[in-house]
């Protein structure tokens, strides 16, 4: 199992993270409330300005301070390095 950082020492599973996407529009905003709603919203920001959300295949919904960016680059190198192990 490979795990992404998202900052602040939090960690998540690259096979369940399904989507990074920016927090900016308001079907994004609603996401986050229904989330918060249900009780599958994690924040992973640590109190700062939410960069980044992401969405995992457990209907989870987190809040991270890292660029969507910047996500998307570590989720790629866990999966290069998940495929150097099996080579």
């Amino acid at each position: 199992m490979k795990l992404i950082n998202i900052g602040f020492g939090n960690l998540v599973s690259a096979s369940r993270l399904l989507s990074v996407i920016s927090p900016d529009s308001a079907p994004v905003k609603r996401l986050v409330q229904e989330a918060r709603d249900r009780g599958m919203l994690i924040d992973a920001s640590f109190g700062r300005k939410t960069k980044s959300v992401l969405v995992m295949d457990t209907d989870h919904v987190i809040l991270s301070a890292l660029e969507p960016k910047t996500v998307r680059a570590r989720a790629e190198g866990a999966e290069e390095d998940e495929t150097d192990e099996e080579g």
